[in-house]
């Protein structure tokens, strides 16, 4: 492949099935519903992404899907590798440097506030910084981006938990870090309860 763009963005995605995504939003609203808002999210995501110029790769939880609303023509296509989230995202780190890469930045798809100017940021920012944050509400990150492989990210963590983002910032106390504006991910009822643009899912 002949890299074209230099910079490329990761989208790591869950597939749409009943029961296996926002499972602890789903303890609240119950599966369907929990299903209904993560797909929202999923096409909101994509609609800020596509306001964004530069080279962009899907990351599938358990299949690559073809025929979706990530254009083929658009998207690159992949499937996460390894047993947590930290050896799936060294790998599509790995992949994207040794593709010829000089910035990527990942994010997922359960951010409702995520716009094209955090990303256009986050990309301008590796100019002058070695890694970028996107700093999450409940203590791990939205975004995360670099110029070179830090694999050290990506090991010792207890992904999904709040202890994430500071042992992050631990590993890079030598590296220069950008660190964009807090938001907040969907994942629990109190991040949607008094969103008013969740209000008619509930």
């Amino acid at each position: 492949m002949t890299v074209k763009c230099k910079k490329l963005l990761l989208i790591f995605t869950r597939n749409a099935e009943l029961g296996k995504v926002k499972t602890r939003l789903s303890k609240s609203v119950g599966d369907a519903t929990a299903l209904e808002i993560y797909q929202y999210l999923v096409q909101k995501t994509q609609q800020v992404i596509n306001k964004v110029s530069c080279q962009k790769a899907v990351y599938y939880s358990e299949k690559i899907i073809i025929d979706d609303l990530w254009d083929s023509k658009t998207f690159q296509k992949h499937l996460q590798k390894g047993n947590d989230l930290g050896f799936r995202m060294l790998d599509a780190f790995k992949n994207s440097f040794e593709s010829g890469y000089e910035k990527v930045v990942i994010i997922g798809t359960d951010l409702f506030d995520l716009t094209p100017s955090i990303i256009e940021e986050s990309f301008l920012s590796l100019d002058s910084n070695d890694v970028v944050i996107g700093p999450a509400k409940d203590g791990g990150y939205y975004l995360l981006g670099m110029k070179m492989l830090q694999s050290r990210l990506f090991e010792d963590k207890a992904w999904g938990t709040s202890t994430v983002r500071n042992e992050t910032l631990k590993d890079l106390t030598n590296k220069k870090v950008h660190l964009l504006e807090e938001l907040n991910d969907i994942d629990v009822f109190e991040d949607i309860a008094q969103h008013p643009d969740f209000q008619h899912f509930l």
